[in-house]
């Protein structure tokens, strides 16, 4: 099957992510992807912040809130202290950076963007398949416990700076989407 075919077909899918749809931030770049024929992003999340239980392995059910936009004290107690109440383990709140896959042509067009990305803040960025699937992966990671065996083990002070942290990063974040955005514009 030829590039061309397989981008069509692949983009011709139902989105298979929870959430059924590209987020809001990073729909803007991964237009932009999509519209060069030499790619097109087999994956992608802009960034979130998320109250998520901590399993081992992977699991359905373990993302208690999730928000890709900026979150406030009251929404995250609030969800807290609800999940607490019904868990057992460890609840953690956490920052996730932007990340996308993206399948590239050939060599030389997945060297090309791994390059235009790392050069716009995406250090962790590379060729993760020999079909020339590539993997841009920011760096603001934040993550913390924040209840555990059912009670809240965070003041309000701290878990208000850890809110603040989440915030800043997923500001950082959405920089770097809008900048690679730009440089795949020049």
């Amino acid at each position: 099957m030829n590039f061309t075919h397989e981008k069509r077909q692949f983009l011709s899918k139902p989105d298979k992510s929870s959430i059924k749809r590209i987020d809001k931030a990073i729909l803007p770049l991964v237009k932009k992807i999509n519209s060069n024929p030499a790619y097109y992003t087999t994956s992608s999340c802009s960034g979130r912040i998320i109250l998520m239980k901590e399993t081992g392995k992977k699991q359905e059910n373990v993302f208690l809130f999730r928000s890709h936009e900026k979150v406030n004290f009251k929404e995250i107690k609030q969800a807290l202290d609800s999940a607490a109440r019904k868990s057992k383990g460890t609840i953690y709140i956490k920052h996730e950076p932007c990340i996308m896959h993206v399948a590239c042509r050939n060599f030389d067009s997945a060297i090309k963007l791994v390059n235009t990305a790392r050069n716009s803040g995406w250090k962790k960025s590379g060729i993760i398949s020999r079909r020339n699937i590539i993997e841009t992966l920011s760096t603001e990671t934040l993550a913390a416990p924040a209840a555990d065996k059912g009670k809240i083990i965070t003041n309000d002070d701290y878990l208000k700076t850890l809110i603040n942290e989440c915030n800043k990063k997923l500001k950082q974040t959405k920089n770097k989407i809008k900048n690679l955005t730009i440089s795949l514009k020049n």
